[in-house]
């Protein structure tokens, strides 16, 4: 006859959602890619249009700052970035 033994599983928790985004490897990498949209963003308005102005209106830089951080994130969670195309 045969007797089934089974072992005591343990699960722990992996702590909140904030915590574990966090500690994610593609939200950090997500975050440094923005950044880096948004600095590149700023250095185009600057280089195109900021010279040639005395004074530069904050709403033209804001929004090329935001157009940069949206391009760093599409570009870090496209389906081709994430090996799914």
């Amino acid at each position: 006859m045969y007797y089934m033994e089974f072992k005591k599983l343990e699960i722990r928790e992996e702590g909140s959602f904030i915590r574990r985004l966090l500690k994610s490897g593609h939200f950090r990498r997500t975050i440094i890619i923005a950044l880096i949209g948004g600095i590149a963003g700023f250095l185009f308005f600057f280089f195109t249009e900021g010279i040639r102005m005395d004074s530069i209106p904050a709403s033209d830089i804001f929004k090329s700052i935001a157009l940069g951080v949206v391009f760093g994130i599409f570009i870090t969670n496209s389906p081709c970035a994430r090996g799914r195309c």
